[in-house]
């Protein structure tokens, strides 16, 4: 039996593509953020910060993550954000994905392991870009720097 969790229907952005994303991006809601500073998500969020990138954290449990204000859903997030970025359990994708359509958020990035076809394929419809099961600090540090 194949492993489901990673198998993409569909198709990730080239690398050509990757990188335009990666220069237009300013803003990232980062959806799943941890304040554990050994959490992927935190080490990821401080990455993109270092890199110049405003982060958003998104975190229900939370009300600030790296001396930032945290929201509670991406549809709290008062102004527009570039991106969503991803790091949650693909069970929970469905109902981010469904705000970051209706929040017309230009590009849905999941993370490593984050696979959702289903909730991939109602954001492509909308003209939402997405990448699955991609990190986006080893996308950035291969394509940017």
């Amino acid at each position: 039996m194949k492993n489901t969790i990673c198998e993409i229907s569909g198709r990730n952005p080239s690398p050509v593509e990757i990188t335009g994303i990666l220069e237009r991006t300013k803003k990232i809601a980062i959806v799943g953020i941890s304040p554990k500073e050994s959490r992927d998500s935190n080490r990821v969020a401080r990455y993109l910060m270092e890199q110049g990138y405003d982060i958003v954290p998104v975190n229900p449990g939370q009300r600030e993550i790296l001396g930032k204000t945290c929201f509670k859903t991406l549809k709290d997030i008062p102004y527009p954000v570039d991106m969503a970025n991803l790091f949650l359990n693909p069970t929970r994708v469905p109902p981010v994905v469904d705000q970051a359509i209706e929040k017309e958020v230009p590009v849905i990035w999941m993370q490593e392991s984050v696979v959702h076809n289903e909730a991939a394929k109602r954001a492509r419809e909308t003209d939402i870009q997405v990448v699955m099961n991609l990190c986006i600090m080893k996308e950035h540090k291969k394509w940017m720097i």
